[in-house]
């Protein structure tokens, strides 16, 4: 039995824990990682005793090739393939994915369904499974961790005062793909001079100029799985103000990365960051979470964060990213990729840590 089948045979095992009798999965991530399917358009249906795929010609022979549960090429929309199904097996209590099934799919699937039949929202029981990943999913990441680190070394030897972001973000998605990437994990983040405070900016025609702060926040998708990184660089010497702050959240990366280990919840490993930035009379410029996982998306559960208890547990790949934005100076993140293991952590990311001028 493959990994992928392994996985939908412990989601079928789970219904009667759900209370249902078959689940719909209809998030596109869910999928590929109950199918190994990557394109647009398709939908899986558990039951306790088979799995049915169901998807269009565009896909028919993709799916003949790759899919090892019973396919269903449909030329027509798939909610009413799925509702025929339902109904041929007459099932009565039907899961369903809240955080995903659009609501006009919902009155769809709805009104295809005899009398008697109920939907049920199950809640991101996928997503609590793709947590924990398996050693050839790691392997993945990894190598994904690679190729985006790789790509920033690449493109930070040809950086220089005068690009603007667009140039600079245009080069690090080049190289990714040069590398081996199916595409970024995410829209890369280039942010010159004070537009680094800006924790997801876009990047923009603002070109770089001396004595600045470049901020790079980068993810490459290899095979499906994400990385995520960012680092900062300062074109000429920086000022004590900047190294400062960068001494700091450096400080707070390595204190919540120290902190990274099996057992531990991890609103406990944000603390750890933040009680650092708080010594610098930095908390207040920490907008945003210490971390997130990643796998088949950028952004998994569980999250690093203040409000989330989520044990840690052997498996886990996760980010830890404090930083500090002070709006018209400018912003440093620092972000590695980190894998929880049996005794404690490891840190992905091989990219040095150290302020680099360029």
């Amino acid at each position: 039995m493959s990994e992928i089948e392994q996985r939908r045979q412990a989601l079928a095992a789970r219904l009667p824990e759900l209370k249902v009798d078959a689940l719909l999965v209809s998030s596109a991530a869910n999928v590929r990682y109950l199918s190994d399917f990557a394109g647009s358009n398709g939908l899986i249906l558990i039951t306790r005793s088979e799995a049915h795929f169901f998807t269009d010609p565009r896909y028919a022979i993709e799916a003949s090739q790759k899919i090892t549960c019973k396919v269903q090429v449909v030329k027509g929309p798939l909610l009413a393939a799925v509702a025929a199904i339902l109904k041929r097996k007459r099932l009565k209590k039907i899961g369903f994915e809240s955080a995903w099934l659009h609501y006009e799919d919902y009155i769809k699937l709805k009104e295809g369904l005899p009398l008697g039949v109920g939907l049920h929202p199950v809640g991101r029981v996928i997503e609590s499974q793709r947590m924990v990943k398996s050693p050839a999913e790691i392997q993945r990441i990894r190598r994904s961790v690679a190729v985006n680190s790789e790509a920033y070394a690449r493109t930070v030897k040809r950086a220089k005062v005068g690009l603007t972001e667009r140039e600079i973000a245009a080069e690090l998605d080049f190289q990714m793909q040069m590398l081996g990437a199916e595409k970024p994990a995410f829209e890369t983040i280039v942010a010159a001079g004070d537009r680094s405070a800006l924790p997801h900016a876009h990047p923009s025609a603002r070109r770089l100029a001396n004595n600045e702060l470049l901020l790079i926040d980068m993810g490459a998708s290899v095979e499906g799985y994400a990385s995520d990184m960012t680092r900062v660089v300062h074109a000429g010497v920086p000022s004590k103000r900047v190294r400062d702050i960068y001494k700091a959240v450096r400080e707070a990366q390595l204190a919540a990365i120290d902190a990274v280990r099996p057992g531990v919840a991890t609103n406990r490993v944000d603390a750890a960051a933040r009680a650092v930035l708080k010594r610098h009379k930095l908390d207040r410029a920490f907008v945003h979470s210490t971390g997130h996982g990643l796998g088949l998306e950028i952004h998994e559960p569980p999250r690093v964060a203040k409000t989330d208890k989520t044990k840690l547990q052997a498996g886990m790949a996760i980010t830890i990213e404090p930083g500090a934005y002070i709006e018209g100076f400018g912003g440093v993140r620092i972000e590695d990729t980190v894998l929880v293991t049996a005794h404690g952590c490891e840190v992905l990311t091989p990219t040095p840590k150290d302020l680099l001028n360029i």
